[in-house]
């Protein structure tokens, strides 16, 4: 085992997604600057997902149906695609002591999201409990995934905040894909990890992932006293709020046999996403957050349906280098 320490109801988020494209750039030096200029413009990709009232992908939107805001000022589309994009993807799995009873089904519907999902994706397992590892490398081989998610010794606490802190550097550091999802699944509020929880929110939005949230919540827990939340209650605004600042959902099951189906929708909405990629009018390379915002006008006759995307992007950041040489 690599170890490194470290349909039911639906939340959907009608807000942005996108990824700055991190490309490696031909560079020259600025002759008095002292910053590193790129040769390249930057040019930002914009995954959404645009689902009907059932929880269903829209198809036959065109580019004209889209509007795209950053900052508040309107974008030009430099291409639009609806396929199937293949993603680098973390399963992030909690393997804490309340799950010993859950682990196999967990695991079987992970498995069927696998399968559901682009033959083309690079996946890789977080396991949580009193702290997060990885569990699986990425790999595109079912019977990695299979004899990783077979290593089950639930026990402890649940470290949730380390665990998507791990996920999001690791898709970061090591994802080959432009496209980048985490599919987690939890049964409680954190209760043992050492980042807070804008910890990992800083480092979702550095990630430029995607992610959707799986949580099997007792409802009725209302431990927590006067001045503190119950535990389910807190666990599931973590949940959400996770989903809504990266453009995924948040879905909580009312039990271990919606989760294989849940998960297979899961995998058929990622497929299905509309790319959008256009080039910033602010071309700053300041390392500031671009609030991005997206109007999908309906075609005459369309069905109701909403769109989730991301919030914004980090600007890249002009390196500073030396005059000296």
């Amino acid at each position: 085992m690599l170890r490194k320490s470290i349909f039911p109801l639906l939340i959907l988020v009608p807000s942005i997604a996108l990824f700055a494209q991190d490309r490696p750039q031909p560079q020259k030096q600025g002759k008095d600057s002292g910053y590193t200029l790129p040769i390249e413009i930057l040019e930002v990709q914009l995954p959404i997902s645009v689902v009907d009232k059932e929880g269903r992908p829209v198809d036959g939107l065109k580019q004209e149906n889209f509007q795209i805001f950053e900052d508040k000022v309107q974008q030009t589309i430099k291409t639009f695609r609806h396929e199937d994009i293949p993603l680098s993807l973390g399963l992030v799995i909690d393997n804490s002591g309340s799950m010993r009873n859950k682990r196999e089904r967990v695991n079987s519907s992970a498995l069927a999201f696998v399968r559901e999902s682009n033959p083309e994706d690079e996946t890789f397992i977080v396991n949580f409990d009193d702290s997060a590892y990885l569990e699986q490398e990425f790999t595109s081989s079912i019977g990695d995934l299979i004899d990783a998610l077979d290593n089950i010794d639930a026990r402890g606490e649940t470290a949730l905040y380390d665990a998507l802190y791990l996920a999001a550097e690791k898709v970061t550091k090591d994802g080959k894909k432009d496209k980048k999802a985490l599919l987690v699944i939890t049964d409680g509020e954190d209760n043992a990890s050492k980042y807070g929880i804008n910890k990992v929110i800083e480092a979702l939005r550095q990630a430029k992932v995607t992610v959707y949230t799986v949580g099997l919540l007792e409802e009725g827990d209302q431990r927590g006293g006067l001045f503190k939340k119950p535990p389910s209650k807190k666990a599931k605004e973590d949940l959400i709020k996770f989903a809504e600042i990266t453009g995924g959902q948040a879905y909580f099951p009312k039990n271990l046999e919606e989760v294989e189906e849940l998960v297979k929708h899961i995998a058929h909405d990622l497929r299905n996403h509309y790319t959008i990629t256009y080039t910033p009018t602010n071309a700053k390379l300041d390392g500031s957050w671009r609030e991005v915002t997206v109007k999908v006008v309906a075609p005459k006759n369309t069905p109701k349906f909403t769109w989730h995307t991301k919030q914004g992007y980090y600007a890249p950041k002009a390196e500073r280098t030396s005059n000296n040489d």
